[in-house]
């Protein structure tokens, strides 16, 4: 039988990259899965690779509304969910000298405070034994020039699930945190100002990473499905890094 047969997920930041790739694989493996992000054109692509086993509902997850809008859809389908992975991030390079309270609302906002709420906002549908996955970074636990806000939201969502992995273990639900290192994804091309930079930036990575290439989304994806499914039935409250090494050096 495939690892979620039968179950349930929502993974938001699902049209394009890891939360791609995710909910991909989850499909492949028998899971129903909703997806949710921005941008609307992106989901609709997004759901016609996935196939017919899949629901995009386009939304913000930082804010409310839109979060209680995915959760209504569920619910008016009569689901109930087994996995929730936090997945959607946003990325901006700003120093301290020059950081805006703009600039800082804007990243804690989407990646500590959306996936708080992604979180607290799933619960009532959430059946006991499930599993939470929140996608933090292997940059958090690196001084990165420019990346103070970033890595700390990402420092945050380990915080989240040390407290949660007591918080809801009557329920049996797990709560785990998952840091990719440098992957291949278009949000990688994102943080440079052009091509060429985000070639030299590549490179930069490789050059860090002890495995000596960047990550693929699909290998991100493969960790998902072992902290989604039952193999990682005794785990609970961890930070499983998928970087290459990057980290240990």
């Amino acid at each position: 039988m495939s690892a979620l047969e039968g179950k349930v997920a929502v993974i938001t930041g699902g049209s394009s990259g890891i939360g791609l790739a995710i909910a991909k694989r989850f499909a492949s493996e028998g899971a129903y899965v909703f997806i949710t992000s921005r941008r609307q054109a992106e989901l609709d692509k997004a759901v016609a690779e996935i196939g017919s086993n899949a629901t995009a509902v386009q939304g913000d997850v930082s804010k409310l509304e839109d979060l209680d809008r995915l959760y209504a859809t569920i619910a008016g389908q009569n689901r109930k969910l087994d996995v929730v992975v936090a997945n959607a991030g946003f990325v901006e390079i700003a120093p301290i000298t020059t950081a805006t309270p703009e600039h800082f609302d804007k990243v804690f906002d989407t990646n500590a405070r959306g996936a708080f709420f992604t979180v607290q906002k799933a619960l009532p549908l959430m059946n006991d034994g499930g599993s939470i996955i929140l996608v933090a970074s292997a940059g958090k636990n690196k001084a990165t020039p420019g990346r103070s806000t970033y890595s700390g939201t990402k420092a945050a969502l380990r915080a989240f699930v040390r407290t949660w992995t007591m918080e809801l273990k009557d329920r049996h639900i797990r709560s785990n945190v998952l840091s990719p290192g440098a992957t291949d994804t278009p949000i990688i091309d994102g943080l440079f100002g052009s091509k060429e930079a985000a070639e030299v930036g590549k490179k930069q990575f490789v050059a860090a990473t002890p495995l000596g290439r960047m990550g693929r989304p699909e290998e991100i994806a493969s960790a998902a499905l072992f902290l989604a499914s039952s193999e990682s039935s005794f785990v609970a409250g961890i930070d499983l890094l998928v970087d290459g090494g990057l980290s240990a050096v």
